[in-house]
């Protein structure tokens, strides 16, 4: 009996499954060229070409999230358009792993907070001992510093770790025992900020210090937000974790769909040589 054209033509692979996925990955691989080309350009102009610690170099953490988004989106797009299993499996079992580990520190943090906390307090404490080697590690703090209306990790006195800033008489810098600018109180009528506003505080007792600069540490108080915005942030990692289940859920069922097609094709060729079988 002789194949139609229809039978010819019919196949597993649904277009809008496939090109779907791989206008999806599309989105997130300019976004990943977005942050590498802003990376890149971060350190250019700093002219610096020596490998940082994540913690003390924000563009470097873009670099390295924009190269791992890059890479992925890469698998997702090709292997898409191209029906290729191979590269799509790699694209969803990373996307997978990836998926799991935040599910994991997640909860992780969540039932050990203490020691979660520990990890930031110590995170903090060694970007307040670069805050001078990095403009964009400076500039990081100091807007967060600015937002939330703190200074320092537990206190301002944690300002003394920075050898900038440290309290000993052994220090020859200019800004000993001082905070930087954004730890200061600023009225709403200052237009003109003094950046030396934080000049010697850390030798005053607390309470007087509170009368020019915010006293209390980032960390209670970025907890303190968190509590207050439990919804917000619970919105936040929802929004984070759809299109990386959707991208999961899209890409295995284009799998699935591709091996269906590859058994309708031996089907077909085994039937097209022996007729009789």
């Amino acid at each position: 009996m002789a194949k139609t054209k229809s039978d010819e033509e019919f196949t597993f692979v649904s277009p809008g499954v496939k090109y779907l996925l791989f206008f999806f990955n599309v989105i997130f691989w300019v976004i990943a060229l977005i942050l590498i080309s802003i990376g890149v350009y971060s350190r250019i102009v700093k002219h610096e070409t020596a490998l940082a610690c994540l913690t003390v170099d924000p563009a470097l953490l873009l670099m390295i999230v924009g190269i791992l988004m890059f890479f992925i989106t890469f698998c997702g797009c090709v292997g898409s358009l191209r029906e290729n299993i191979c590269l799509l499996q790699t694209f969803c079992i990373i996307l997978t792993i990836i998926f799991l580990l935040q599910l994991v520190a997640g909860i992780l943090g969540f039932l050990f907070s203490d020691e979660a906390r520990g990890k930031v307090t110590e995170m903090v404490d060694n970007a307040i001992q670069h805050y001078r080697d990095d403009l964009d590690l400076q500039n990081l703090i100091d807007y967060g510093q600015k937002q939330f209306n703190c200074c320092g990790g537990i206190s301002y006195m944690d300002w003394s770790q920075n050898m900038y800033f440290n309290c000993s008489k052994e220090n020859p810098s200019r800004e000993r025992c001082s905070v930087p600018f954004s730890c200061c109180l600023l009225s709403k009528e200052e237009t003109v900020v003094n950046t030396m506003c934080g000049h010697g505080v850390q030798n005053l007792e607390y309470l007087a210090a509170s009368a020019f600069i915010n006293t209390n540490g980032c960390i209670d108080k970025v907890v303190n937000w968190v509590h207050s915005n439990l919804f917000l942030l619970g919105g936040i990692t929802l929004g984070l974790a759809i299109p990386q289940l959707v991208g999961i859920l899209l890409s295995q069922i284009l799998i699935n769909q591709i091996q269906d097609q590859i058994t309708l094709q031996n089907y077909n060729q085994k039937h097209r040589l022996d007729p009789w079988s």
